[in-house]
């Protein structure tokens, strides 16, 4: 008889780890919000967009205790949005910022830190996150809900990561789209620009999930796909940041999209090391 002890300690210790790190980022965006020395449209959308990662690591905690492989891609890329959305609020558009606000900031970058380590280095942490989703399987006994394992073979975790940053494109272009809306009551002649822009954004999520299906089936040249999506998103983006939300919004909105481009193209750089798998036996 084989007695179950559950996760590991650390397991346990990095759950707690990551619902203070929700409730951190949640306090310290908040605490960003009240020290503002100005409360406009485009502040109040970053710091809601900020609030929404408060889910992601709710969702990370359930991933987490289920054993799933897909929670350290997602903590790597809730990590590093997470250290940029708070950073852009912490510094003000002028003066210095204040100094509950840095603290915060510095407490919550250290948190990021630390689960980004645990879930990529620790061993008793890599062997938990091993599972795979249920689905449901016709059986000759009927219907069951069980685990699927992948007939492939399985997917590199970098690829994993390149296809969970990648899905930050669509919303990390829209955030400042939605914030530019408020620059057309004085710059209207924008407005085909603005459209373009949300536009160019939904498509994003169209593309991304296009080119991901296929990198994750192993296509030779799905990673080349992601590139160019990735190389157009930048060249869309980012001069409509400069031009509509100027050098701040190109700091504070261009910055976390750059980091999550930085992070695909490494994952599949990576990727591409690694050796090819060897075929499924007959």
């Amino acid at each position: 008889m084989t007695i179950d002890y559950g996760p590991p300690r650390v397991v346990h210790a990095l759950r707690g780890l990551l619902l203070a790190t929700a409730a951190a980022t949640a306090g310290v965006e908040l605490l960003n919000y009240w020290y503002a020395p100005e409360h406009g449209f485009g502040l109040a959308v970053r710091t809601g967009w900020a609030l929404l990662r408060t889910v992601g690591w709710l969702i990370l905690i359930w991933h987490v205790r289920r054993g799933r492989a897909a929670a350290r891609p997602l903590g790597l890329i809730l990590a590093v949005t997470t250290v940029f959305a708070v950073g852009r609020l912490v510094v003000p558009r002028t003066g210095t910022p204040p100094t509950a606000g840095v603290i915060g900031f510095a407490v919550l970058t250290a948190l990021c830190l630390v689960v980004v380590v645990l879930l990529y280095r620790h061993p008793a942490v890599q062997g938990h996150l091993v599972r795979h989703p249920k689905k449901i399987v016709f059986t000759r006994e009927g219907i069951e809900v069980r685990e699927a394992v992948p007939k492939r073979p399985p997917l590199a975790a970098w690829a994993i990561t390149a296809r969970v940053a990648a899905f930050t494109y669509s919303p990390l272009m829209l955030v400042p789209a939605l914030i530019s809306v408020a620059e057309l009551d004085t710059r209207p002649e924008w407005i085909l620009a603005v459209g373009f822009w949300f536009v160019a954004g939904f498509a994003a999520s169209y593309a991304v999930l296009l080119s991901t299906f296929f990198l994750l089936r192993g296509k030779p040249w799905a990673p080349k796909l992601l590139l160019t999506v990735t190389l157009g998103v930048l060249v869309v983006d980012l001069p409509l940041c400069y031009l509509l939300l100027g050098t701040d919004g190109l700091i504070r909105d261009g910055a976390p999209l750059v980091a999550a481009a930085v992070l695909v193209s490494y994952s599949l750089w990576r990727v591409a090391r690694l050796p090819a798998p060897a075929a499924a036996p007959a």
